[in-house]
């Protein structure tokens, strides 16, 4: 065999060794495809609205704003609808509480007037006397922690704490000058319980 022929010989055995890339590379067009086909697949498709389409997607966007500001402009309003019913409440149960408690304390007051009585009647016996003070002063201590106090009942008449049931004249005494005080008024913080009973000046 002669060289050149040992060559060519040589060559062809090379190129068939080489030659096994065909296939590899139709793997890789075949990814290519599939890749363009998915990246295709991925891609949202372009759509232009009509114009009546587009009137018809903006009044659904208008009424569904519409609704969502009445839905909110309800709640609004139930919110302070329950507020105020919370408030009104607490008022009411205030107000049934402080009319309790003047109605209890109201009903101890011919108990005060009692001692008030006593205290001015001359019994001679100073230990009683002493035993009375004491009693009325621990009642009227207790009694004045749930807001009691007596009406002052000196000085002119006032119509808004005294009960005139008795006027007569009086030198050097001016007119609606209280006189005499026949029964004590009494109130609970800005709440009148009973009146003063009083004698005034003509």
């Amino acid at each position: 065999m002669s060289k050149h022929k040992k060559e060519e010989a040589v060559q062809t055995a090379q190129d068939s060794v080489e030659t096994p890339e065909a296939p590899e590379t139709a793997q890789t067009d075949a990814e290519q495809t599939e890749t363009k086909t998915a990246e295709e697949a991925a891609e949202p498709e372009s759509y232009t609205l009509t114009a009546e389409e587009f009137k018809t997607v903006q009044m659904h966007i208008q009424q569904l704003q519409k609704e969502k500001d009445e839905t909110v402009a309800l709640l609004q309003r139930n919110q302070a609808d329950f507020d105020n019913y919370r408030r009104r409440n607490a008022s009411i149960r205030s107000d049934s509480l402080e009319e309790g408690r003047r109605e209890c304390i109201k009903e101890l007051l011919p108990v005060l007037d009692n001692f008030d009585r006593a205290m001015a009647a001359d019994s001679g016996d100073e230990g009683w006397r002493e035993g009375i003070v004491l009693v009325q002063r621990q009642l009227m201590d207790t009694l004045g922690k749930l807001g009691l106090s007596e009406i002052d009942a000196t000085g002119a008449f006032d119509p808004n704490f005294h009960e005139a049931v008795m006027q007569e004249k009086a030198e050097g005494r001016q007119s609606g000058e209280i006189l005499a005080v026949f029964q004590k008024g009494y109130r609970v913080g800005d709440k009148i319980v009973r009146h003063s009973m009083v004698k005034v000046a003509e």
